[in-house]
């Protein structure tokens, strides 16, 4: 009776590890997981792109409204000329 107990036990605990996945499923399972973390850091990275390139616009933007008011100034103060109007002709 012992050495069918064992016997039975001993076909249990292989049916138990042959159903577990398969070296290939492993294998799909760490390839399925790097894609996954490789998209994840691409989408981290695409993110931190798109905040530079809006911190790049909004510092351009700045610089030509600091650039305006300093020609404004200029022009005030007579150190330039009002750029974009032509001489008027005269008859």
């Amino acid at each position: 009776m012992k050495k069918l107990a064992t016997v039975l036990v001993a076909s249990a605990l292989v049916l138990i590890y042959a159903c577990g996945p398969s070296a290939k499923e492993k294998e799909a399972k760490r390839v399925a997981d790097s894609i996954r973390v490789a998209d994840s850091i691409a989408m981290v990275q695409a993110k931190e792109k798109r905040a530079a390139d809006s911190l790049a616009q909004v510092q351009a933007e700045q610089k030509r409204i600091s650039d305006s008011i300093a020609h404004q100034d200029s022009v005030k103060k007579g150190l330039i000329k009002k750029a974009g109007k032509k001489a008027s002709k005269k008859k």
